[in-house]
């Protein structure tokens, strides 16, 4: 209750719950609430080809006839999924990263966050174009592609964490009753850095995303028939601006999912930081 009390103060924070609890949910029982389920795929009916928003086709049709509301749902499922994975595998390994450069120092640090530096020191999404442009254009190596682009980040935030915490009293302590390392890096360091590692987890997933989407409007991620918002913007954007509803509606829907995303991890950076 106390934490939907505080939630509850900020507006904007519910607008970001709402939005993405709504997304979750469409893309979780898509099959269900589209009004054409087989159109995820490599459907084609030229009779209704490249129609504008009607009643039948709440978003329009793209150039075979498939209804593009029901493929935006079908796509989120592919954006969360692949965000989900991403973080998922990201975070431990910049967590742990983190936490022995943070706390042990000395070379392991030196050479640990010097890595990171290396990472960071190239733009993600031009690491992530590098990568797939060896690879070929998968689901599954497009999640490997930000996989690599996302952990350094994770491994730089623990460890500012992490080297502030090691010179405090309850660390010492734990020193000094001959706690080992990994004890103290997990039992008595992590915790404090958790609230950090959420809030960001739930912003990165509206950047994770936007990534992904990018990677699928260059053609190196997603490959048609499958839905992704990044190809079906790309799709649509040759035939701006005559027929606008193929790009427009699934650039909104990357747009509501980021948004979404983003307030409400600022709900939770407010909660997490009232309860810490």
């Amino acid at each position: 209750m106390r934490t939907l009390r505080i939630l509850a103060r900020n507006p904007l924070s519910v607008v970001g719950l709402v939005l993405v609890l709504l997304i979750i949910f469409a893309a979780v029982f898509a099959q269900y609430i589209v009004p054409y389920p087989t159109h995820n795929g490599s459907v084609i009916d030229f009779a209704f080809a490249n129609k504008p928003p009607s009643a039948r086709n709440w978003f329009g049709t793209d150039l075979v006839g498939r209804d593009i509301f029901s493929r935006i749902i079908y796509a989120y499922q592919i954006s969360l999924t692949l965000g989900v994975v991403v973080l998922a595998v990201a975070t431990p390994i910049g967590t742990i990263i983190g936490l022995l450069a943070g706390y042990v120092g000395g070379w392991v640090e030196n050479v640990l966050m010097r890595l990171v530096d290396i990472f960071l020191s190239i733009p993600p999404l031009v690491l992530a174009i590098a990568m797939m442009g060896v690879l070929e254009p998968t689901l599954t190596n497009a999640m490997l592609a930000v996989t690599v682009v996302w952990w350094p980040w994770y491994a730089r935030l623990v460890y500012s964490i992490a080297r502030a915490e090691r010179e405090e009293g309850y660390v010492l302590a734990a020193e000094v009753i001959g706690a080992s390392a990994v004890h103290i890096s997990f039992r008595e360091i992590l915790p404090n850095c958790l609230p950090a590692i959420i809030t960001k987890m739930t912003l990165d997933m509206g950047f994770v995303i936007i990534i992904a989407s990018s990677l699928s409007f260059l053609g190196l991620g997603v490959q048609p028939p499958t839905p992704d918002l990044g190809s079906m913007v790309a799709e649509g954007a040759r035939y701006l601006p005559d027929s606008w509803w193929l790009s427009v509606f699934p650039g909104l829907a990357i747009l509501v999912a980021v948004f979404g995303f983003n307030l409400l991890g600022d709900g939770l950076r407010e909660i997490l930081s009232v309860d810490k």
